[in-house]
């Protein structure tokens, strides 16, 4: 094992520190807690472990939880939930070899969930998925 004793301890204090100030890890995107889990396992290149200090900088400055395909106000949570302004809207499966489909579903979801806003509605599962109609 190339780490010292310290680094070690470094690593996980600081991943500690993250996982404590996001409620568990809860209110991390995806691919930040499995920086964190990468971190705490030693599996970290140089440009990793620049990421991973520059996650724990921003958890200390309060971190926000980036946007689901970059698309405002659309975020996931680790069990594949899609949410529209923290209201629950989709459910998704796929996997990371299927980003353009990932990316296109995100897509659709926000411009239902704007229609539906625009009707004075509050998005969810329901009237975005269930019951979707186009013109109604």
């Amino acid at each position: 094992m190339s780490d010292n004793l310290n680094e070690v301890h470094e690593r996980c204090d600081m991943a500690c520190d993250i996982i404590k100030r996001t409620n568990d890890g809860e209110d991390l995107a995806p691919r930040h807690l499995k920086l964190v889990e990468m971190a705490v396992n030693g599996f970290l290149n140089e440009k990793g472990m620049t990421a991973f200090k520059e996650l724990h900088a921003s958890v200390l400055k309060g971190y926000v939880k980036p946007w689901f395909c970059g698309i405002e106000h659309l975020t996931i949570d680790h069990r594949g939930y899609v949410y529209w302004k923290g209201h629950q809207v989709e459910h998704y499966n796929y996997g990371p070899d299927q980003m353009e489909q990932r990316r296109a579903a995100a897509e659709e979801v926000a411009r239902r969930c704007r229609i539906v806003e625009a009707r004075g509605e509050t998005p969810s599962v329901k009237n975005v998925v269930w019951h979707w109609k186009e013109g109604a």
